[in-house]
């Protein structure tokens, strides 16, 4: 298959790279032994509960400690998630939009097997005054999964320049479906939903599946609002390479959904050989693309890593992650053997 953007312009020329503790190799092309074995599974529809209940919060600003606060009390009548089981396990999420990386996120405590939950937890931000006025707040509820598997039960957005700062009273909000209005902008391509996570090398202890060298797990939940080339909609298809590397050992794509701007692969990638440290100069690349017989048309992607330029010492064009996409690394790199979710807007590459 034959695509519209070249790819060329990833090619990683060879360089010298000192060899760290335990490595064999002092001659790198690229991260080659980062792909060098690949497992790629398709997992469940997760995720696909409607939105329903209320959510009942407060919202107050700290003049003294310059701090915004958010006061969850509780939540009542979410959705079922477990049907089988009739349970759900609610958690409350915070972010303040547009730059969710900023700030970052705040959450609440996990409460297990209701759909009325008791939080009464403060989230809190230090931030000045005059830039939380510029800000919206997006309060969302999530269902929690041990294996990673989080299931969206509903958001809220506010506008925190027309709120009545006055009102510090707790007050009752109907939950709704997910918006893209947070990252709707010029250049809206879509939106990536995804959980990544690390694997230490040996940090399984005994298990028989403990990993020998390190693993990286990706998770291509659904895509939203891509962009429709044509009346029928778009056939669409997820690219990932694991970057310097743009060998055959690297690629890997999910199966096409057609006729779909908002499709769901659930479709899960693992890539292992990833020391600790190649965390720093490897980049994840996630592209989303329009399939057709002929040529393949990109949509829009991201890119995962440090985005400090550089990978193992040599200046890189790719590696120019964003704010969001960097934040959402570091939380990987900050949290082992832990699914990290993300809701990232595509772009231009």
């Amino acid at each position: 298959e034959s695509d519209t953007a070249s790819e060329i312009s990833f090619q990683f020329n060879k360089h010298k790279k000192t060899p760290s503790i335990g490595s064999h190799s002092s001659d790198m092309a690229s991260v080659s032994s980062v792909s060098g074995s690949v497992l790629s599974v398709y997992s469940g529809d997760f995720g696909s509960v409607d939105a329903q209940g209320t959510v009942e919060f407060a919202l107050d600003y700290d003049e003294k400690n310059r701090e915004f606060q958010v006061h969850v009390s509780q939540c009542k009548d979410l959705a079922v998630v477990d049907e089988k089981k009739g349970r759900s396990d609610p958690y409350v999420k915070t972010y303040l939009l547009p730059d969710k990386a900023r700030m970052g996120k705040r959450k609440t405590s996990v409460k297990k097997r209701t759909v009325n939950p008791i939080y009464n937890e403060v989230l809190r931000y230090k931030i000045e005054k005059m830039v939380l006025l510029i800000q919206k707040l997006n309060l969302s509820v999530w269902h929690n999964d041990p294996l990673g598997r989080n299931s969206f039960l509903g958001e809220i957005e506010v506008d925190l320049a027309s709120w009545d700062w006055s009102n510090r009273k707790l007050n009752w909000y109907p939950l709704k479906p997910r918006s893209l209005s947070a990252v709707n902008g010029v250049d809206h391509r879509g939106v990536m939903n995804l959980s990544i996570k690390y694997v230490p090398p040996g940090s399984l202890g005994k298990r028989p599946k403990n990993p020998p060298s390190g693993e990286v797990h990706i998770w291509v939940k659904d895509v939203k609002d891509l962009l429709q080339l044509r009346p029928s909609g778009v056939d669409s298809f997820v690219k990932c390479y694991v970057l310097p590397d743009t060998s055959k050992k690297s690629y890997q794509k999910t199966r096409v959904i057609k006729r779909d701007t908002n499709p769901i692969f659930n479709h899960t990638i693992v890539y292992d050989g990833f020391h600790t440290e190649d965390l720093k100069d490897a980049c994840v690349e996630l592209t989303v693309w329009d399939h057709e017989k002929l040529t393949n048309h990109f949509l829009g992607g991201i890119r995962l890593g440090l985005g400090t330029g550089l990978s193992y010492g040599i200046s890189v064009d790719w590696m120019d992650s964003t704010q969001e996409e960097v934040a959402f690394w570091q939380e990987m790199m900050s949290a082992a053997n832990e699914w990290i979710e993300g809701l990232l807007p595509l772009r231009s590459l």
